[in-house]
């Protein structure tokens, strides 16, 4: 079998969204605390995996490059066990533009999600954190991971909007394009490439950072990863739940938004939705 064309995304998209809209509370918060704890498994083993080379200048690039690779983990586990994904979830607006389903219907899913997507990462975070691994590579690790939380939270308003709207772009063209596989492989690369890419770039995930930022809130705790993080008292006073929300996953989650329901699914809703009227005029002439 071949990989879907554009159109057939488009119509298969269109189903999911419409499935994802009348499905229980119960399915979506269960499987949304699944997608928030895939992510995170996925932000601490990219922490971890690429904590020296980001700590240095001269190695910041590749630290990227690796942190990418295995960051890209997280969404590949939510497209192939199932799950459900705020940030993939903007795609429903397919269904929407359709009037297959309605705007009440999607923003019902997209809430349970998105509490949902919190819950499990902000419990992972939590349990990594206990774990005592932020101690790794004498102390470094957990010193990263304050510095990490402490950029996300002392953003612009507007950096974080932007940014937010770049990353979600491309997590949806990924969502967009295993969709289109006919193979776990396929599905595998079609989500590997724009995940490495926005992680490699520096891109801002909203459900990526309810890693993140609560990791490094629960690590600033710790003293010493406070002090080896090399940062200044008032660059950590944003370190807080509020400054998380307030600084960096509000205006992360309207960018996400714009990302995937404007650039990924209106674009092709747009683009496609055209040809197909022409080609059904042809067909009636």
């Amino acid at each position: 079998m071949n990989h879907l064309k554009p159109a057939e995304i488009l119509n298969a998209s269109i189903n999911s969204g419409i499935s994802k809209t009348d499905s229980s509370f119960r399915k979506l918060f269960i499987m949304g605390i699944m997608a928030g704890a895939y992510i995170a498994f996925a932000g601490a083993g990219a922490n971890m995996a690429g904590f020296n080379l980001l700590m240095s200048p001269e190695t910041f690039g590749l630290g990227r490059i690796l942190t990418g690779t295995v960051f890209a983990s997280g969404l590949i586990m939510v497209v192939l066990a199932g799950a459900e994904l705020f940030t993939g979830n903007s795609l429903i607006t397919l269904a929407v533009l359709e009037k297959k389903t309605t705007v009440t219907k999607m923003l019902r899913n997209w809430i349970i999600v998105y509490i949902a997507n919190f819950i499990g990462s902000v419990l992972i975070a939590f349990m990594v954190y206990k774990t005592g691994l932020f101690s790794s590579g004498g102390d470094m690790l957990g010193a990263f991971t304050v510095k990490v939380a402490a950029g996300k939270v002392n953003m612009s308003f507007s950096q974080c909007f932007v940014s937010g709207i770049l990353c979600n772009w491309l997590v949806c063209l990924a969502v967009w394009s295993s969709t289109g596989a006919d193979s776990t492989i396929g599905k595998i690369f079609a989500a590997f490439f724009p995940i490495w890419l926005f992680v490699t770039a520096g891109f801002e995930h909203s459900v990526a950072n309810m890693y993140f930022i609560p990791a490094g809130i629960f690590a600033s705790s710790n003293e010493t990863f406070a002090a080896l993080s090399g940062l200044m008292p008032d660059s950590l006073a944003n370190l807080t739940w509020q400054g998380m929300f307030m600084n960096n996953l509000i205006p992360v989650t309207l960018g996400n938004i714009v990302g995937g329901a404007v650039f990924v699914a209106m674009g092709y809703w747009m683009a496609l939705q055209k040809k197909d009227e022409k080609t059904k005029q042809r067909q009636i002439a």
